[in-house]
């Protein structure tokens, strides 16, 4: 298998890191784009990786390192904006992609991967989140170039040691008397970081992935409020979690959307308003259960992540 360099924005975050040092293991040269590389000590130590200072949003900078690529990764997004609008989302998911869409052109970058979300629509999506990741995606698949081959990835929820998902919940149970749970119903499939790194990873030599969005989701379904007690469960907490009915979740999500921070907001909700699962034949084969003990309610919670690190390395 020959050497590529690879290109990867959004390449410092929990699945763009494991994505990165899995590439580096297989013998490819990585450039991850980055504001602020020494931050990420982990990721410098990697002889393959070259973190690099640029700004994402400056096309001269995207031209230049975008050349004599062989592939690009975008796995940039937001799960909140700072405002109420959308303009957030449009800017960091839509407008960033066409950017980055327009540099692979001009460089003759023949390969893009691009993380998209599950249930992605321009049109038809209820949130901002939702519909910017569904106009990124129009934006790639009618490029009208035979030189650049496209695949987005539309994953559920992605968890291991160092996700947003199982860890905010675990430090929510840890603290508070009481979970008043917005959407308690919305269904999940979660699914493995590993098995998302795996499968962009084999989409860079399989070309039958070129033109193709695929969803992404691990082996079983689960409601919010399940997944929640779960976590409750695995730290041996006996926090009450109580679902709350539609328009509670309505009213908590118009309340926590100005707290610092934005724990909860209307866009949230909205997405939230459609299940994050898949059809059988779009599954994974990793559970939650082999996995999220390993992470959640562990006395060696550091060394298990350190163990997670090193085996990604491998």
């Amino acid at each position: 298998m020959r050497q590529l360099t690879i290109c990867i924005l959004g390449g410092t975050g929990f699945v763009g890191s494991q994505i990165a040092m899995r590439l580096a293991d297989h013998g490819h040269r990585i450039k991850i784009l980055s504001r602020r590389p020494e931050r990420h000590r982990g990721l410098r130590v990697v002889p393959a990786i070259e973190l690099i200072t640029a700004s994402i949003f400056d096309p001269v900078q995207l031209n230049q390192h975008v050349q004599h690529c062989d592939a690009v990764i975008n796995l940039v997004g937001i799960l909140n904006e700072k405002g109420h609008h959308g303009d957030g989302f449009y800017k960091i998911h839509t407008e960033l992609t066409g950017l980055i869409l327009d540099a692979c052109l001009r460089q003759g970058v023949p390969r893009l991967l691009q993380m998209s979300a599950l249930r992605a629509d321009a049109e038809q999506a209820p949130s901002f989140y939702l519909r910017s990741k569904g106009k990124a995606e129009n934006l790639l698949f009618n490029h009208g170039s035979d030189k650049l081959a496209v695949t987005c990835f539309r994953p559920s929820v992605i968890f291991g040691p160092e996700d947003s998902f199982f860890n905010r919940f675990a430090s929510l149970l840890k603290i508070a008397p009481v979970i008043p749970l917005a959407c308690p119903k919305a269904r999940f499939a979660p699914v493995y970081v590993g098995d998302v790194a795996d499968r962009f990873i084999a989409a860079l030599h399989d070309r039958s992935s070129r033109g193709q969005a695929h969803d992404l989701c691990g082996p079983h379904d689960y409601s919010l409020l399940e997944l929640v007690r779960y976590t409750a469960t695995l730290l041996a907490v006996n926090t009450p979690v109580i679902g709350l009915p539609d328009r509670l979740s309505k009213l908590q999500a118009h309340i926590f959307e100005y707290l610092p921070g934005k724990p909860f907001s209307v866009d949230n909700y909205r997405s939230l308003q459609l299940d994050s699962v898949c059809e059988a034949s779009h599954r994974e084969l990793t559970s939650i259960e082999a996995i999220v003990p390993g992470y959640i309610g562990t006395e060696n919670r550091t060394q298990k992540i350190a163990d997670y690190r090193k085996a990604a390395r491998r």
